[in-house]
């Protein structure tokens, strides 16, 4: 939007709104902006991960279909990823039965 049309919409809401009711309307409407926009970020960054997870699934099929020998380097990666996610998982799986233990 240019700054001319900027300044018509501007008049209008002023005509339309009034002098006390437009400042809340435009701070109204900057709540529904940073609200559209911090959804589209939020669906961004979830359908991100989730490429990236099918990407490390479908690296995963690979080595396996090779038989975990002579991988290409980005299959290397993915492979140590996921056996890095699931030593994590481990290993809080084990402190969270060390606890059930204790208690």
């Amino acid at each position: 939007m240019g700054m001319w049309e900027l300044v018509v919409v501007l008049i209008v809401g002023l005509i339309v709104l009034g002098p006390e009711r437009l400042p809340v309307a435009i701070r109204t409407v900057a709540r529904w902006i940073k609200t559209v926009k911090s959804v589209a970020n939020s669906v961004k960054a979830e359908v991100s991960e989730e490429l990236r997870v099918h990407e490390l699934h479908n690296n995963l099929k690979k080595a396996e279909q090779q038989g975990m020998q002579d991988l290409a380097p980005e299959l290397k990666q993915s492979v140590q990823e996921l056996q890095d996610a699931a030593e994590s998982v481990r290993h809080s799986y084990k402190s969270t039965e060390n606890n059930k233990n204790k208690d």
